[in-house]
């Protein structure tokens, strides 16, 4: 298969055309009769502009994969196509984006599947609970997006906590070990889900949230606060699941929590996955 590469330039107000055949080498044949699952391109390092639940916008980069599926027939695919779909995008990325951009992957490569994975960091201006000092916290976050006869969108975060232990404080005469958390979750929903309202959520499971900037009677209190609420990683991945159960928006979640144990030299791990509409 041969395609024209038409050169455009400009002199003395006359446009000059000129043509070479170049081959399309991702285009031939393949004789091996193997399909391939996922093909793309990995670890494109992107700037990328989100919408916030505020009105407000926030620029941050993102690590993305883009893959399609390739039939057993075809050789390539064109990687440079990825590129050109994500420069068309990037300005506004927002959930209800990802799966157009699959469509268009898929329009524009000629596969049955289409694949996205988004990894970034998103920043929430967070005010401490006593002195209202305020301090942006970064929250790792993901887009996962699949079309593949059904079109599917996951949102993720990461959020830090503090978890106070209850055995810890039980049996001790005086004070409880207690440490930093990692709290994760991935949700399928309906409806509009905003990063801020699932990182409310996967926080208040938690002993107690954590803070990016806390003057002293900040500190006072959410050691109170974590000492009032002692959690085993059971206790908040159960307070969790209830919290995912509560919320209409949420059709499926799979949710987990590791425990950075200060006194153990291994940490604890809970992890729940339901599909609500399923019950």
């Amino acid at each position: 298969m041969m395609f024209k590469v038409r050169e455009i330039m400009r002199g003395n107000g006359k446009l000059k055309e000129a043509s070479r055949s170049m081959p399309d080498v991702q285009a031939f044949g393949d004789q091996r009769n193997i399909a391939i699952d996922k093909v793309g391109v990995k670890n494109v390092r992107y700037p990328i502009t989100l919408r916030q639940r505020d009105g407000g916008e926030q620029n941050t980069v993102a690590s993305i994969n883009l893959y399609v599926s390739l039939p057993q027939h075809k050789k390539g695919t064109h990687m440079s196509r990825f590129l050109e779909i994500l420069n068309r995008h990037h300005r506004s990325i927002t959930p209800a984006q990802i799966i157009p951009i699959l469509h268009e992957m898929k329009t524009r490569l000629l596969a049955n599947d289409a694949h996205i994975e988004m990894l970034f960091p998103y920043f929430i201006e967070k005010a401490a609970p006593i002195s209202g000092v305020c301090g942006l916290m970064d929250y790792l976050c993901s887009f996962e997006g699949a079309s593949n006869g059904q079109d599917d969108f996951i949102l993720g975060v990461k959020a830090p906590a503090t978890s106070l232990c209850p055995c810890s404080k039980e049996i001790s005469r005086y004070g409880a070990h207690n440490q930093r958390c990692e709290i994760s979750a991935r949700v399928r929903f309906t409806g509009e889900l905003w990063i801020e309202d699932l990182v409310e959520v996967m926080e208040s499971a938690a002993s107690a949230p954590v803070y990016a900037v806390l003057k002293r009677p900040d500190e006072k209190f959410v050691t109170e606060q974590a000492f009032d609420n002692p959690k085993f990683v059971e206790d908040i991945i159960r307070d969790l699941a209830l919290a995912m159960e509560s919320d209409k928006r949420v059709i499926w979640y799979s949710i987990q929590s590791e425990n950075f144990e200060s006194i153990h030299n291994h940490n604890a791990y809970a992890q729940i996955e339901r599909w609500k509409t399923m019950r």
